[in-house]
C-alpha cells in the first residue's frame, strides 16, 4: 500500500483540496511546540489558508516534547497530512502542506533550540495542554518544584519542558543581540498569553534579571481563544479514508491524518513582535482584547464539555454524542448554559449568545465525531480551575446558582477515585493522580470526607473554597447521590 507523500498528491482524487502554493519554495517562519492533532486541525489549518491565498515564508516546523509518534507519522509523508472535516452532511478532505518538518525535543534538544533561535523564525506557538505550563493553576506562578523546571534551571542547554525550550531559545537571541520572537499560546487557559509571559519571565529571572527585563521589553505574548472539536485519531479513521485517497485504484495510507468538526474559530490579540501570516484575511479575528470571547468559550463550551465528560463516562457513555442522546443530559446542558455559566457572561455587542448556545449543543451532538468522554476527562486538575472554579467563585460572590457547577466537581471527584460504578478501574490521566487518588482512598465510603480532602488540595482549589460551606455542602450532596443511586439516575432525577 502507498503512503501519502509529495509525489502522490497531484494524482489524488479531484475532490480533495490540495496546497496551491509552491511548497518546495516555502521557508519556515513558525516553530510549533506540541504538534498534536489539535494544532494540525486548527493553527496549521489557518496558516495553510493564508499560504494558499497570500503566500509568504510562514512554513511550520513542528516539534514534539515527549514522544516521537507524530514525527514518525509525518516525516515519512514529507509532513503532508489529510484534514478530514466530518459532520452529518458527510466529509471534506484537504491536504495540508504548511508543516515542513517535525523535530523531537528529547532526541536532540540543541537542534530544537537552534531552530527556535534562528532569525527566520518570527513566531513560536504552543499547544502543550494546561499541564505543560508547569505552573500552579490556582495562582498562575511557575512551579519551581516541578521536576522538569528543576532540571531545566540546571541544564538549560538541554531542556525538557516547553518553558525551558522557550527560555533557552530567547536566551540565545538575547546573547546574540537578535530580535525576540512572538510566543503564541494556543491552549485553553484564561489569559493564556499572560500566563505564558508570567512563567517564562519568572524562569528567566532565575537565569538573569537583565535577560528577564529584555524579554519584557522585546518579546510579545498575545492572548488567544481557540475553538474546534478535534477527537483523537483512530486506526479506524485511517482505514476509512484509505480508499478516498486512492491513486490508480491503489489505497493510500495517511498515518498523520486528523479528524475535526467543520466549525472553527480563532480570536487573537493583535500583538506580534516581528510580523505574522495574514490570518485576519482567512477567518481569524484579530482584536485588542480576547477576554470576552475566551470567557464565553471556556465557560459555555469547555465547562459543559468537562461536566459531560465526567458524568457521561461514569454513566457508561463512551462518546459525547451518546451523552447528548439522553434528554436529561440535554436538559442539564441547557440549564447550565442558561444559569450557572450564562449568568456570568455579558456578550459583546452584536453577538447572539442564544444562537451560540444552540450551536454548541448541535456540535456536541455531532455523531460523525467520535469524541471520547475519557479524552476530555484527562488532566482535570489542570482544567477545572478555569472551566468550572472561576465561574463558581463568581456565582458564590453574587449568591448565584452553583448547583450544576457543584455537580461537575462532584463527578470529577467520583471519577478520580479510580473505580467506576461497576467496580472496574478507571484509567485516570492527570499530573496529580497520586495525590488525588490518595485523598479519595483515605475517605472511601465517606463522601463528605472525600470532598473535604480533595477540595483541600490548594494546587487545584486554592485556599478559599474549602471554607465555603455552601459549595462544600452542595458538592457533598451530589457525591452522596452518585454513590447512593449512580450518576445516570441522579442526573435523570434532577433534569427530567
Amino acid at each position: 500500500m502507498n503512503r501519502l507523500n509529495k509525489n502522490l498528491i497531484a494524482d489524488l482524487p479531484k475532490d480533495i483540496i490540495l496546497p496551491s502554493y509552491d511548497r518546495n519554495a516555502l521557508k519556515p517562519g513558525i516553530v510549533h511546540l506540541g504538534i498534536g492533532a489539535f494544532h494540525r486541525a486548527h493553527q496549521a489549518f489557518y496558516t495553510e489558508a493564508a499560504l494558499n491565498k497570500f503566500g509568504g515564508d510562514w512554513g511550520i516546523i513542528g516539534s514534539s516534547l515527549r514522544s516521537a509518534s507524530v514525527r514518525d507519522q509525518l516525516v515519512p509523508q514529507n509532513c503532508l497530512y489529510t484534514l478530514v472535516e466530518r459532520s452529518g452532511d458527510g466529509e471534506k478532505l484537504q491536504i495540508i502542506g504548511a508543516v515542513l518538518d517535525t523535530l523531537v525535543g528529547p532526541e536532540n534538544p540543541a537542534a530544537l533550540v537552534a531552530q527556535m533561535a534562528a532569525s527566520n523564525i518570527k513566531i513560536v506557538s504552543l499547544t502543550i495542554t494546561e499541564k505543560g505550563y508547569c505552573h500552579d493553576p490556582a495562582t498562575g506562578n511557575l512551579n519551581l518544584t516541578h521536576p522538569d523546571i528543576i532540571h531545566d534551571l540546571e541544564h538549560l542547554h538541554a531542556p525538557v519542558s516547553a518553558i525551558g525550550f522557550l527560555v533557552a531559545a530567547l536566551k540565545r537571541r538575547f546573547d546574540n543581540n537578535q530580535k525576540a520572537f512572538t510566543l503564541l499560546s494556543c491552549d485553553n487557559l484564561p489569559n493564556n498569553g499572560e500566563v505564558l509571559e508570567k512563567v517564562v519571565t519568572q524562569f528567566a529571572q532565575k537565569i538573569s534579571p537583565d535577560f528577564a527585563v529584555w524579554i519584557k521589553a522585546n518579546a510579545t505574548f498575545p492572548c488567544t481563544m481557540i475553538d474546534r472539536i478535534v477527537p483523537a485519531t483512530t486506526d479506524e479513521d485511517r482505514r476509512d479514508i484509505e480508499a478516498r485517497l486512492s491513486v490508480n485504484g491503489e489505497p493510500v495510507r495517511d498515518e498523520g491524518m486528523v479528524v475535526c468538526e467543520p466549525f472553527t474559530q480563532w480570536v487573537v490579540e493583535d500583538k506580534f513582535a516581528d510580523g505574522r501570516p495574514e490570518w485576519d484575511k482567512v477567518g481569524v479575528l484579530l482584536v485588542e482584547d480576547v477576554r470576552v470571547f475566551e470567557k464565553i468559550k471556556l465557560r459555555l463550551l469547555n465547562g459543559a464539555h468537562s461536566t459531560m465528560a465526567y458524568t457521561g463516562y461514569l454513566s457508561g457513555f463512551q462518546y459525547i454524542s451518546e451523552v447528548m442522546e439522553q434528554p436529561a443530559f440535554v436538559n442539564l446542558v441547557k440549564t447550565y448554559m442558561a444559569r450557572e455559566a450564562g449568568e456570568t457572561i455579558i456578550a459583546p455587542a452584536g453577538f447572539d449568545i442564544e444562537a451560540y448556545k444552540q450551536q454548541l449543543r448541535e456540535r456536541f451532538s455531532n455523531k460523525a465525531l467520535k469524541h471520547r468522554t475519557w479524552q476530555i476527562a484527562m488532566d482535570g486538575s489542570q482544567k477545572l480551575p478555569q472551566r468550572l472554579l472561576e465561574t463558581l467563585r463568581e456565582q458564590l460572590a453574587g449568591n448565584g446558582h452553583i448547583d450544576i457547577l457543584c455537580l461537575g466537581v462532584a463527578a470529577w471527584i467520583r471519577y478520580i477515585s479510580g473505580v467506576d460504578e461497576k467496580g472496574a478501574p478507571i484509567e485516570v490521566s492527570d499530573p496529580l493522580v497520586k495525590e488525588l487518588r490518595a485523598a479519595c482512598d483515605a475517605n472511601q465510603g465517606n463522601p463528605a470526607g472525600m470532598v473535604q480532602a480533595v477540595v483541600g488540595i490548594q494546587k487545584v482549589f486554592g485556599t478559599d473554597l474549602i471554607d465555603d460551606a455552601r459549595f462544600v455542602q452542595t458538592t457533598t450532596q451530589w457525591l452522596e447521590r452518585f454513590y447512593a443511586k449512580g450518576v445516570l439516575a441522579s442526573v435523570q432525577d434532577a433534569f427530567k
